[in-house]
């Protein structure tokens, strides 16, 4: 059994100015997401790990490597998300996205060693969904730390979760917080 994929959705934003002040490079996050059919059924089943370890993979391929090609340079920080239709739990999106055959591909393909952050919620179609992103490789740097939001005029409709992968180019525009900790050592 495969994924049925209603539509994939890319998206890059690119901020240049943050409070007056250039943002050089410019500051951009790509988002790739697939609006695909729920796979579970509507009742509840006790088993939902065996068909996300038979999917996972085929979604990450789809939305993951995408995602990165889109940014169209180096990933320093990213997040996915999974927003799920009526009808269906938010506990379906939790296990296609919480899923190691799915993340490892988008990890990969960002040259990532952390876990993906990642939120996920029931919707109705146009729901924005917020997505947080980390450093790839150290999840404790702060000036990543950041929350994207997404949505999709459409999507997710009854029985369907839109899945998403994002990733930036670097940490928050103009970001200049102390390293995480060091508020707590001694002078």
């Amino acid at each position: 059994m495969g994924i049925e994929v209603r539509k994939i959705i890319q998206h890059v934003e690119e901020t240049r100015l943050e409070n007056g002040r250039r943002v050089e490079p410019a500051h951009r996050v790509a988002f790739v997401g697939a609006v695909i059919a729920n796979p579970y059924p509507s009742e509840y089943v006790a088993d939902l790990v065996t068909l996300a370890d038979g999917l996972g993979e085929e979604i990450g391929r789809l939305i993951g490597p995408p995602c990165v090609e889109l940014l169209g340079g180096e990933v320093e920080a990213f997040g996915k998300a999974a927003l799920v239709g009526i009808e269906g739990e938010v506990e379906h999106g939790s296990a296609l996205i919480h899923n190691l055959r799915f993340g490892n591909v988008f990890r990969s393909a960002a040259g990532g060693t952390e876990l993906l952050p990642a939120a996920e919620k029931v919707g109705l179609p146009g729901s924005p969904i917020d997505i947080p992103l980390k450093h790839k490789l150290d999840a404790k740097t702060r000036s990543h730390h950041q929350t994207v939001t997404f949505q999709v005029a459409d999507a997710p409709r009854p029985r369907e979760i839109l899945v998403i992968c994002a990733a930036a180019n670097a940490g928050r525009p103009l970001a200049r917080l102390a390293e995480f900790g060091a508020e707590t050592r001694n002078s």
